[in-house]
């Protein structure tokens, strides 16, 4: 008999229905309410090979929440660090050198040494 550890216990996750936690669970059921919904209000309008893939990009941002994970952030999580980072709290990287050799000669006696010789 053999037991499955994970090596990082954060990593854990609970299975509740086919292996999938119930993040995902719940986001595939509406992913799937939306592809149907989809599906029943453009099936008069769009023709059947193209309302297949309409349907298949309005559920997909709805997939993509349960399975989604960054460096531990949900996708939600995710969206808000990036719009914070990139738009709120934009930041000009400028790079200055330092010589910091220099600086700690500045105030030593063996600076006044390396001139006498």
């Amino acid at each position: 008999m053999e037991v499955r550890i994970n090596k990082e216990v954060r990593d854990y996750q609970e299975s509740l229905f086919f292996g999938l936690s119930l993040r995902q669970l719940l986001f595939a059921l509406l992913a799937v309410i939306v592809a149907v919904a989809v599906y029943f209000g453009l099936r008069n309008t769009v023709g059947n090979g193209e309302i297949g893939w309409v349907c298949v990009l309005a559920a997909f941002p709805f997939a993509l929440g349960g399975f989604f994970t960054y460096n531990g952030m949900t996708l939600e999580r995710f969206i808000l660090a990036f719009i914070r980072s990139e738009f709120l709290y934009p930041k000009r990287l400028v790079f200055k050198s330092e010589n910091l050799c220099a600086k700690a000669l500045e105030n030593s006696t063996i600076k006044e040494a390396l001139r006498l010789d």
